[in-house]
């Protein structure tokens, strides 16, 4: 089964919608933020604990499972849900944002992508038919087209030259893609370009794909002003039964412009990274519980938050495992930053239905912004 959009609620003061993807591993509403588990894997969570944070969809990447363990491992035991005990949906990338990250201009051809291997340095080639004949061994729930990633700086005859590619490498892999049980989404490029953006929403929509991402809006430099202009630039061309996804934008302002202005699902790494590095997310603005003033806050990171991590544990606490060097307080932050986000689009999903988000909006960043 091709995955099924439909609209249950449109905002009457913006383009926000509340709406519901249907999969053959589950329904989600969205707007719905989409944890990433690069490698079949969140860091360091488990299915039971995603669930229990109501995430519904997942990301994994088609680059990093194709090194290792392989597609055709993958493919033997059943396909990514069974390989990763997962029952929800997965969506998979293509892989392109980590092969242009590794890859030279110069490497770039009609043909695909020449780049070495991040593990052991080996030469590979990728190619839009074999990225897509990864992911229909991946099986998962949607898979993307691969895409050129240009960078922000690109220059005006640069980006037409690699939207115009993009597009002939999306006919490509559609004409490829053969896994019936799959949905297939397009990517819009064209950098901070309207009519380019334009350009590339509408040819990408002749080829009919499923579901419709915006790429490009979360490479190194572009500015905030740049990224709701692509999306404002975009939007007006996409279908309105489809999906709409923002590619890798997992700030919590940033997802909130993006909801206003039509956007439907998002990922980002940044709830686990910066976990890592002990930040968490508060209504309040981001805070790093290394800070001193936390040995002896014994309160949870937010009051009013129903995550695991706050329902049993203090800042206090959370800081001892950082400053220790304990693995928990990655996981600890991680569950908290996850729901955070989760929770942040079940909220804008309540606005959207009650025709309030751009109160909301205003509220949320009015607080969120507040000096410390």
């Amino acid at each position: 089964m091709k995955i099924k959009y439909k609209l249950l609620k449109q905002d009457n003061n913006s383009k926000a919608r509340h709406g519901i993807i249907n999969t053959n591993h589950g329904s989600f509403e969205t707007p719905m933020f989409m944890p990433v588990g690069t490698l079949a894997n969140v860091k360091t969570l488990v299915p039971e604990e995603l669930k229990a944070m109501n995430s519904a969809i997942i990301l994994s990447n088609t680059y990093h499972l194709w090194l290792r363990p392989g597609e055709d491992v993958v493919s033997k035991v059943g396909g990514l849900h069974k390989f990763m005990n997962y029952d929800g949906p997965i969506l998979t990338d293509s892989g392109g944002f980590q092969v242009f990250s590794l890859a030279k201009p110069k490497d770039i051809s009609e043909d695909g992508v020449k780049f070495k291997s991040h593990i052991d340095g080996a030469s590979l080639f990728l190619t839009p038919e074999k990225s897509i004949e990864i992911q229909n061994k991946l099986d998962s729930d949607i898979a993307m087209s691969f895409d050129e990633c240009p960078p922000a700086s690109a220059d005006y005859k640069y980006m037409k030259n690699s939207i115009e590619r993009t597009l002939r490498w999306a006919k490509r892999g559609k004409d490829v893609h053969n896994n019936i049980n799959q949905s297939l989404f397009g990517i819009v490029q064209g950098g901070a370009y309207k009519d380019l953006r334009e350009f590339s929403a509408k040819k990408t929509v002749e080829l009919d794909f499923d579901g419709y991402s915006i790429g490009g809006v979360a490479n190194d430099g572009e500015s905030k002003e740049d990224m709701y202009n692509a999306i404002d630039y975009s939007i007006p061309y996409l279908p309105e039964d489809k999906p709409r996804y923002l590619m890798g934008v997992g700030e919590p302002i940033d997802i909130i412009e993006g909801v206003i202005r039509g956007i439907d699902m998002f990922d980002c790494v940044l709830p686990t990274r910066i976990a890592r590095h002990g930040n968490a997310f508060t209504r309040d603005g981001k805070i790093n519980l290394r800070n001193l003033k936390y040995k002896e806050d014994f309160t949870p990171i937010e009051d009013n938050c129903d995550c695991y991590t706050c329902t049993h544990y203090t800042k206090s606490y959370i800081r001892h495992l950082l400053i220790s060097k304990e693995q928990l307080a990655g996981r600890l932050l991680s569950i908290h930053n996850i729901r955070f986000l989760i929770k942040l689009t079940e909220d804008l999903r309540c606005a959207i239905d009650n025709d309030n988000i751009l109160e909301f909006k205003e509220e949320f960043i009015k607080k969120y912004n507040k000096k410390k």
